[in-house]
């Protein structure tokens, strides 16, 4: 299918977490298609800077915007309208994690429970929270939620993470009926995806992994921004749904 045959242009895209692996893959797929790229960064303003500058197409800005702090998420909504007037996509890819087994109950303190929870689940609905308006104002808007397998398998970085996840999707499902009929909101949710987000977790440990699973293969950042795309530009009937990008493994 070509990008014009695409039954749904961005304009805006908003991207939390945009200098990791899977949001700037999701970036770039997007700035090809045209759209203008809000760069969302926790605290490398350089890399958000030189993302922005090697997007192809224009209207790029790198933004701060810290999914666990209110103030920064409604001074970045304000930046948002001022410049633009309208978001069409929000993909809420911002998070965190920390390695700790499942079995080491001791080891996941209160106070890291509280932050894994704070930033992965109340971070994008604070950030639905903040940009509702702007969606509202967009063409054929919709929200993006990047989930993770460990919301249905139960087994993950951490517990809090898999609870968090779970969270986010059935979130989404509230809010696909919430924002209907204007906005649609998806959950993408992948599994093992070769960048280095889960702190201590080796190459090494991926491949085995792969080989067990029904397609054999690591989940790439770009496998996890086409699904992110696809959601936004060709789904158009769908809302409220849990896209697997897993290598089929939550068979």
């Amino acid at each position: 299918m070509s990008d014009d045959a695409l039954p749904v242009h961005p304009r805006i895209a908003v991207i939390t977490g945009a200098t990791g692996g899977i949001g700037r893959a999701t970036a770039e797929r997007l700035a090809a298609l045209g759209a203008s790229i809000v760069i969302g960064y926790h605290g490398n303003r350089a890399k958000a800077e030189a993302l922005a500058a090697a997007l192809p197409g224009k209207g790029h800005m790198a933004l701060r915007i810290a999914i666990e702090e209110a103030d920064s998420i409604a001074a970045a909504a304000e930046a948002v309208e001022a410049r633009f007037g309208a978001v069409d996509l929000l993909v809420n890819n911002g998070g965190t994690t920390e390695a700790v087994p499942a079995k080491d109950l001791d080891g996941l303190t209160d106070d890291l429970f509280d932050r894994i929870t704070q930033v992965n689940l109340r971070g994008p609905f604070a950030m639905v929270r903040a940009f509702y308006p702007l969606l509202a104002g967009g063409e054929n808007a919709s929200v993006v939620n990047v989930s993770s397998i460990a919301a249905r398998t139960g087994m993950g970085s951490n517990l809090a993470y898999c609870a968090a996840k779970a969270g986010l999707d059935a979130l989404t499902i509230g809010l696909a009926k919430a924002l209907a009929p204007d906005i649609r909101v998806f959950s993408v949710s992948p599994a093992g995806v070769d960048t280095g987000f889960v702190p201590g977790r080796p190459r090494e440990r991926l491949e085995a992994m792969a080989k067990t699973l029904p397609l054999q293969r690591i989940t790439t950042p770009d496998d996890v921004a086409r699904a992110i795309v696809a959601c936004a530009t060709l789904l158009t009937s769908s809302t409220g749904i849990i896209v697997p990008v897993d290598e089929g493994r939550h068979l």
